[in-house]
């Protein structure tokens, strides 16, 4: 018959309990010359070195998971640093655009307050709000209007020389034709031989014309046109135009002169209104002085 009892693994030799004891005291006795006497670096690195490729087997999941993560970060970063290189690059571009316009601006203002100190004229510094969208004239609306004391009729210059006439008035708003407008007409003189002519806005875009010429004329391309001062509108000896070419047909007897205005509107903001006596050399009130009386 089968005993009964407890199950033994080891039929024969020391009880569990003895065996338990010796293994107790064997790993307290590695422990005492493990920290005393390191005594078993050399079986520890051995072991390490048979273990190593199965803990690199093991944490291949783990770093083929971060190296995936680093990955991913580090390009998310990367096109985060671009996305703001290419932010700052755009934004210093601008800055640079803008301080080289203000140095051209300021460079302007001071040519303008030199013009202004040259002409015996109070004036008045304006600065262009816009420019009408109109194909058939050549306006600049100002930021300053009658509030400032322009008055229509008043000319606008710049450092170049006479930019146009104002022509529109509101209080805290100004329109001004410009030289080029054909409603435009300036007495000029030659500056070469002083004869005195007018000057009218051209039919060719960007220039003036001084029509109703004699065929013989005393007028060459080069010569510099000034203002005359005939009406008292235009001071006289602003600058106006240079003559490009002069026309003349033998057939009529008559010239015609193609000249390129000395003021550059399209290139500034900024302009001088002289504030001249418009009330003296107003037309509509000429005209009615003129009229008799019924």
């Amino acid at each position: 018959m089968r005993e009964s009892g407890t199950i033994r693994l080891f039929k024969r030799g020391p009880t569990a309990e003895f065996r338990l004891f010796v293994f107790v005291l064997l790993s307290l006795t590695f422990l005492i010359v493990d920290s005393r006497f390191q005594a078993l670096d050399p079986a520890r690195q051995a072991v390490s070195v048979v273990l190593y490729p199965f803990q690199r087997l093991m944490l291949a999941p783990r770093d083929a998971v971060e190296h995936i993560n680093n990955w991913t970060d580090a390009a998310a970063l990367a096109r985060t640093e671009k996305e703001a290189l290419q932010r700052q690059r755009i934004e210093l571009a601008q800055i640079s655009t803008h301080a080289a316009q203000l140095a051209a601006e300021n460079e302007q203002l001071r040519r303008l307050l030199d013009v202004g100190e040259a002409v015996t004229q109070r004036s008045v510094a304006v600065e262009v709000m816009y420019e009408p969208p109109n194909a058939f004239s050549h306006h600049l609306v100002f930021n300053k209007g009658s509030s400032s004391g322009i008055q229509p009729g008043m000319p606008v210059i710049d450092e170049g020389g006479v930019v146009g006439q104002i022509v529109r008035v509101t209080p805290f708003t100004s329109e001004a034709a410009l030289l080029t407008d054909d409603k435009v007409a300036i007495p000029v003189q030659v500056l070469r031989n002083g004869l005195r002519l007018i000057a009218f806005g051209g039919n060719v875009s960007g220039k003036v014309e001084v029509r109703f010429l004699t065929a013989n004329v005393d007028l060459a391309p080069g010569d510099i046109l000034i203002t005359s001062g005939i009406g008292g509108m235009f001071p006289a000896g602003l600058s106006v135009a240079e003559v490009d070419e002069v026309e003349r047909d033998d057939s009529s007897g008559f010239a015609l002169a193609v000249a390129t205005p000395l003021s550059h509107p399209e290139r500034h903001r900024h302009f001088l209104v002289l504030q001249v006596d418009v009330s003296a050399t107003d037309p509509q009130k000429s005209l009615k002085d003129a009229t008799p009386l019924q």
